[in-house]
Parts: structure tokens; sequence; C-alpha cells
């Protein structure tokens, strides 16, 4: 059974984060759209499908952070660093091509907290392991996202083909990110889901995380 994290008082935490965040951060918003327009030109948004569930998708925004090409699959790695635009790595830095999954979350597509939602190919690649991870609502940020974030960007990086890309992501990077929001899924509080929010925002991890050992 999907264990979909509906419940009242983190849905009540979601809208009260992303309320606050729209009406602080709106003028940023507007000003990444205009640069992205100007320097980039259209489209200003990357839509991609991702999964909330094995069998359920929905359309996933980001500001739009590489140049467009014909076709387009799977997580970026080396092979597509030709691809980022000026703009782009500015905002990958601060991770401010993720501000417009707010409006996902106010649709109630993503939670604050959660794992982070998958491409459709990974999830019918590994439908036992996703089937678990996914019976959570997936998230902007997790402990998965915190711990591994960096290490996930290192190791693709390094890639220099789509092939060598995808290899690398499925044998290094889904079992260990799964791992992670499994450990979290069963010790997950209301107050935890504040702390790793209140950590994505600094993007320093909560000591007791530190103190546990898991990165």
């Amino acid at each position: 059974m999907i264990r979909q994290d509906t419940t009242f008082g983190r849905r009540m935490m979601d809208l009260g984060w992303v309320l606050l965040l729209l009406v602080v951060l709106w003028p940023l918003m507007l000003v990444i759209a205009a640069l992205i327009l100007i320097r980039d030109g259209w489209p200003i948004f990357y839509v991609s499908e991702r999964m909330r569930s094995p069998t359920q998708g929905f359309m996933l925004l980001k500001f739009r952070s590489m140049s467009n090409v014909d076709s387009d699959s799977g997580v970026s790695g080396g092979d597509k660093a030709h691809r980022i635009t000026k703009t782009g790595y500015f905002m990958r830095r601060y991770r401010l091509d993720e501000l417009p999954q707010l409006f996902n979350i106010l649709k109630g597509d993503i939670s604050f907290v959660g794992p982070r939602p998958p491409l459709r190919r990974y999830v019918e690649r590994f439908p036992a392991l996703y089937g678990e991870v996914l019976k959570e609502r997936p998230g902007v940020t997790g402990l998965a996202t915190l711990i591994y974030h960096r290490t996930e960007e290192r190791l693709l990086a390094d890639c220099a083909t789509p092939a060598e890309t995808e290899a690398v992501y499925e044998r290094r990077c889904v079992p260990r990110k799964a791992r992670l929001d499994l450990i979290y899924a069963r010790r997950r509080t209301l107050c935890s889901d504040q702390r790793l929010t209140v950590a994505t925002v600094f993007r320093r991890l909560p000591p007791v995380y530190r103190k546990r050992g898991h990165r």
C-alpha cells in the first residue's frame, strides 16, 4: 500500500513555508526569469516528468539552466556540462534553478522534505527499490539530498559520455540515496522535517545527523 505523506500537519507545514517563501522570493524569481530571457532566450522554464508514486507522474518545474537540444534523457553528468549556460552555472551553484518547484509544492505534487522525485526510466529500471522509496511523498530536499548531493555531482561530473553517466548513476547513486531516504522515512517526524528544511536554506546538515555518522 502506498503511504503517501498526506498528513494534515505536514501539508500545513508545506503550505506555510511555500507561502512565506513565495512572498519573500518572488522579486528574485522575476529577476532570474528576466536574466534567462535576456541572456539565453526562451524557454524560461525546464519542465520534465518526474514520479510521485511508482505509477503516477507529474511535471516538475525548474528554471532552465542548459541550452536546448532536440532530445534529452537521463541525469546530468559531465557529458552535458558544455550545455550549461552562464546563468545556469550561477543558479546551480546556489540551487536557484529549483525555486519554481515552490509551485509544485503549492499544487501538492511534492513536499518540502522527501526523496527526490525520480525520472520514470529509473522507476521502471528499479521497480522494487522505488516501490519502497516512493511510499513517501517526494520532496525538494531530504536527508539523501543534503548528504549525497555534492558527492553525486562530483561522481557524475567525471563522466564523459551518456552511457558512463547512466552507469555511474545507477550503480553508485541510486542505491546510496535510496538507503538514506529509507533510513529517514523510518525516523521521520514533523520536527525532523523542519530541521532539514532549515538546513537546506542554510546549506548545512543538522548536527544530529553528523553525529550519527550518516556521511
